[in-house]
């Protein structure tokens, strides 16, 4: 039977500064998303989509995954316990985020920052889609090594004991989500947005990708001990995702009406080069 090791969520002690993993896991997370963003801008060759958007996009997102994360998990979880109790809203702190809650945070976030360089918003959602999952890969990593968010009881070989939840042999769940929201996610987008696609269909894409992932992974991960299950046995997480694959169903739908505004990239643009060289400098 394996046992979690139980890390210690401190990684680096500094005198009185101390560097906990769950804070390198998200600094990790930063710095991929910035450096795979560099990458998208080399390949889409869109003169609004540069290095000063990405930045801009990193700032405007982490202040919408903080402030939407904390009011998701405010009215999607214990929404009875902070009316009572608001000024604990603001102790963040004390823990308490929702992933759902995050992610409308972006898009609203998103959706101004697009406003105010004057791009569509299915156009920067598309951008960003596909370096969002190795972020949500680093911060499954810092839930499995701070042993939190652990997974239901279980008989299976590779099942997991988590001594500061009790003697029961439970699945890593944190690892469930580590494959499927982050490594297996990030592939399938990033090797669907290689091509030019028409606007709206990778964040569509993400949408269906995520929602079906996070589903699935809900089934062997522990539920909220304050919520339980709710209607159908189904978990808040569950319900919360349903919602998310029916716009990306809707998303796709939508997307096969719209042109290819991705431009193509440059490799596209040398094998047509012979071809015609005028569409060549059109677009160089």
């Amino acid at each position: 039977m394996i046992v979690h090791p139980q890390f210690n969520p401190v990684a680096v002690q500094l005198g009185p500064l101390a560097i906990h993993w769950y804070g390198l896991m998200y600094l990790a997370g930063f710095m991929t998303f910035l450096w795979l963003g560099r990458k998208r801008i080399a390949v889409l060759n869109h003169p609004q989509i540069n290095v000063k958007l990405l930045d801009d996009l990193l700032f405007y997102g982490v202040l919408g995954v903080i402030l939407g994360g904390r009011l998701g998990y405010v009215l999607f979880y214990k929404a009875s316990y902070y009316f009572a109790h608001p000024l604990e809203i603001l102790a963040v702190w004390q823990g308490g985020m929702s992933f759902h809650g995050g992610f409308l945070g972006v898009l609203v976030a998103m959706a101004w920052l697009a406003r105010k360089q004057h791009l569509r918003w299915l156009q920067v959602t598309d951008f960003i889609a596909p370096l969002v999952p190795p972020g949500l890969a680093f911060g499954r990593l810092g839930n499995f090594i701070n042993g939190e968010l652990w997974g239901r009881p279980t008989d299976v070989p590779w099942a997991m004991i988590f001594p500061g939840v009790d003697n029961l042999p439970r699945h890593p769940s944190q690892l469930y989500e580590f494959a499927l929201e982050g490594v297996l996610l990030f592939v399938l987008l990033w090797l669907y947005a290689r091509k030019p696609r028409p606007v709206g269909a990778v964040s569509g894409m993400f949408l269906i990708g995520y929602g079906s992932f996070r589903f699935i992974a809900e089934f062997s991960r522990e539920p909220d001990d304050f919520l339980g299950l709710l209607s159908f046995g189904m978990s808040m997480g569950q319900w919360l995702s349903l919602p998310m694959v029916v716009a990306g169903v809707l998303m796709m739908r939508y997307s096969t009406l719209q042109p290819r505004l991705n431009p193509p990239t440059s490799a596209g643009r040398a094998k047509r080069g012979g071809r015609s060289q005028s569409n060549e400098k059109g677009n160089s």
